[in-house]
């Protein structure tokens, strides 16, 4: 099996997020003020974000046609499965974060489940001592050729998703979503699940790379 990070995705696609908006101007107001990210919570994401790029692309860089699409066995991902996977997941991410997430209220039942331990978050994300499957929706089906088609692509939307976390004044911890595994999520969280996840399918290419018949 493909050791991949499961997204809510589907679900996420559909979120309603039932709930009602503030009743009074100076109540939303004085809410986002208090979630209002701190400088050193902006520049972790951003570090998150640039730090977990410069890896994958080192990690991909300078690989051969044969390199590139050297599958392990039958059952697992090639390199360029791998990345199609993360460049896809990106995509899907951001706008499911700017798009859905902030434009949909939050119940306060939901941001009660949220978990402030983003530390714990990122170990988690990163763990591969359990497998996992990706759905449907962010299964590679060679929709990128080449190295250079697949880097294009990725390197497009971490552009987006970085010059978001440089600028946006979004609500991000006042907005969460569900995720299967982790519970519930706040907006700055899942920012942070999408550079999480970046590293996690890095290491399964170093994993690929190490193989004993990985073309040389």
């Amino acid at each position: 099996m493909a050791r991949t990070f499961s997204f809510p995705l589907v679900a996420l696609l559909m979120l309603g997020c039932a709930g009602q908006s503030a009743n009074k101007t100076t109540d939303a107001a004085a809410t986002a003020t208090a979630n209002k990210l701190t400088p050193a919570e902006r520049d972790a994401a951003l570090h998150d974000l640039e730090t977990t790029r410069q890896a994958f692309l080192t990690s991909i860089k300078g690989l051969t046609p044969a390199q590139f699409t050297f599958k392990p066995a039958a059952d697992r991902w090639s390199v360029a499965e791998v990345a199609e996977h993360i460049a896809i997941s990106e995509e899907r991410l951001y706008g499911m974060i700017t798009e859905k997430m902030m434009a949909t209220p939050t119940p306060k039942e939901l941001l009660a489940q949220v978990q402030k331990n983003d530390d714990q978050l990122r170990k988690s994300v990163v763990d591969r001592s359990t497998p996992r499957q990706a759905p449907e929706m962010l299964k590679p089906t060679g929709k990128y050729t080449t190295l250079e088609a697949v880097t294009e692509a990725f390197q497009k939307s971490r552009d987006k998703s970085v010059t978001y976390m440089q600028n946006t004044q979004d609500d991000l911890r006042g907005h969460a979503a569900p995720h299967p595994l982790l519970k519930a999520l706040d907006g700055y969280q899942w920012v942070i699940l999408m550079a999480a996840h970046t590293a996690r399918h890095t290491a399964q290419i170093e994993e690929v790379k190490a193989d004993a018949k990985f073309p040389k």
